[in-house]
């Protein structure tokens, strides 16, 4: 329920950005400004999150974050309520709410594996959940939006950081996973990116991901998410991505019934799908054919999803695991803003189509690299972290 809610509220915020920047007159760059001052720091802090998160325990680390940013964003609210308030008010605010879920996202994976017998079911019941809300929170807020004000959007956004919140108080027998030490932050950040390097499988998955934000998934969300609206309208963008989002259940559902022995080998496997997003684009195929490649492509990453996450939970030791699920979500997200950045630019050069060709090869080169490590293609499935020698 926590997760669920929470992820309403994500997806509802950047539509609440955007109409409430543009309504007080600051224009596109207000836009980019406010969801740049939002993103930034939580991939700078989550790494400090994660030694908060095993040093004083996921639950308090969580709560902790989800009261901070109802305040703060309760607060963000009420200034638009009140008035037109300053620009670095709002980058300050914003800010804020991104640095509250820098401390909350590495208690995520601490958690699941203490409250659930099965570890990948878990994973895969939050991804089919999250998926449901990447389709219905937009549409929740643009619902909001022709009622009321962008300012209602980002006071009931902030109140679902109070009810996810109170459903994690409810939460029995979570603390720390290892003993209060004195250790300093610096030595806690360093034990963290040694237990992260020494595996291989580890680092190599978020390289190659990393490689595959720059040339594959960053370029397909800027040229084809723009090709889309320009070539059959916003409708067709809008149905498009509610496809993405009802691929992304279905991939849910597979990965609560499917347990491949080596799961990252099959969701290497299942990764290669997501080539139909660019592919379709590219060939200028039909608006239904594209909607059915995104999808594919949905159901591949929730599958793949499924998979990495349930292998670092069950296989990294539990009093380091959320330092290492910090720096496996910052190594992720560190070549994202890149590949988006990059791809109008070099997509101009080239030419839209033929670089969507090349980000739809690149698809297979990242299965290719994630099959062609044995420590990636070789792990084995584990239950849960007990089963660890």
């Amino acid at each position: 329920m926590a997760r669920t809610t929470s992820a309403v509220g994500d997806m509802m915020l950047p539509v609440a950005i955007t109409a409430a920047m543009l309504e007080s007159g600051y224009g596109p760059s207000g836009v980019g400004y406010a969801l740049a001052a939002h993103i930034a720091p939580f991939a700078i802090c989550v790494i400090f999150g994660g030694v908060l998160s095993d040093r004083f325990g996921p639950k308090r680390m969580m709560v902790s974050a989800d009261a901070a940013r109802l305040a703060v964003q309760g607060l963000l609210a009420a200034s638009f309520y009140v008035t037109t308030p300053p620009l670095w008010l709002v980058l300050l605010l914003l800010m804020a709410v991104g640095l509250g879920s820098a401390v909350f996202q590495p208690g995520v994976a601490t958690v699941i594996p203490q409250v659930a017998r099965d570890v990948q079911k878990a994973n895969a019941c939050l991804r089919i959940s999250e998926s449901l809300m990447i389709v219905l929170g937009p549409a929740f807020a643009g619902l909001l939006l022709v009622v009321s004000s962008p300012a209602t959007v980002l006071a009931v956004d902030a109140a679902t950081f109070g009810v996810s919140g109170l459903c994690l108080l409810g939460l029995r027998g979570l603390g720390r996973v290892r003993p209060e030490t004195r250790s300093s932050m610096r030595r806690e950040l360093v034990e963290g990116w040694r237990e992260f390097r020494s595996r291989t499988w580890l680092w190599g998955v978020i390289a190659i991901w990393a490689l595959g934000s720059l040339t594959a998934f960053g370029p397909n969300q800027t040229l084809g998410y723009s090709t889309i609206t320009s070539t059959y309208g916003s409708s067709v963008f809008g149905l498009t991505l509610s496809a993405l989002g009802v691929g992304s259940v279905l991939g849910g559902v597979l990965a609560t019934r499917i347990r491949p022995r080596y799961p990252l080998r099959g969701g290497a496997v299942a990764v290669a799908g997501f080539v139909f997003a660019p592919l379709t684009v590219a060939l200028g195929l039909p608006a239904p054919l594209i909607a059915s490649g995104y999808a594919i492509a949905g159901a591949s990453l929730a599958f793949w999803l499924v998979m990495f996450h349930t292998s670092v939970q069950t296989h990294i030791p539990p009093a380091v695991l959320g330092r290492v699920h910090a720096y496996d979500v910052a190594g992720s997200l560190i070549m994202q803003p890149v590949g988006r950045a990059m791809a109008g630019p070099v997509g101009e050069q080239v030419g839209v189509r033929p670089y969507l060709f090349f980000s739809s090869a690149m698809v297979v080169v990242m299965v290719v690299l994630l099959l062609s490590v044995p420590a990636i293609r070789d792990l084995r499935r584990v239950e849960s972290p007990v089963d660890q020698p």
